[in-house]
């Protein structure tokens, strides 16, 4: 029979592994931490400026923006220079009132791409 300290010390290493195991997986990958337009929003169209901020650097060379108008078309957007390497940004002309998301897949500097979508409202 194990003696209570030794059980102890192995459920502590057992979580600490656990736990290292699950930071490492959410490192592996860029997550959005805002946009610009914000997710649910209503903004003044028709020209849409376009900023995502995530939680590491951005190989913006590597990365894209599109803007998915009301009418399901996509438009492919231009990116502007990077200020921030964890930043991507555009700018969108014309662009029609109604519902539309911004659609990102970004090269994360650990060598990952995430996709995602931004949902919002043009008025």
């Amino acid at each position: 029979m194990l003696a209570p300290a030794v059980v102890a010390m192995a459920m502590l290493a057992a979580r600490a592994t656990a736990s290292a195991r699950a930071a490492d997986a959410f490192a592996m990958h860029a997550i959005l931490l805002s946009a610009e337009p914000a997710k649910g929003s209503t903004v003044a169209g028709p020209v849409i400026t376009v900023a995502l901020t995530f939680n590491e650097r951005i190989d913006a060379k590597r990365s894209t923006l599109a803007l998915v108008l009301p009418d399901r078309s996509v438009r492919p957007l231009s990116l502007t220079p990077q200020g921030k390497p964890e930043m991507l940004g555009a700018h969108a002309d014309s662009v029609p009132s109604g519902p539309c998301h911004v659609r990102w897949q970004v090269l994360a500097s650990d060598g990952h791409i995430t996709r995602g979508d931004v949902p919002f409202t043009v008025r």
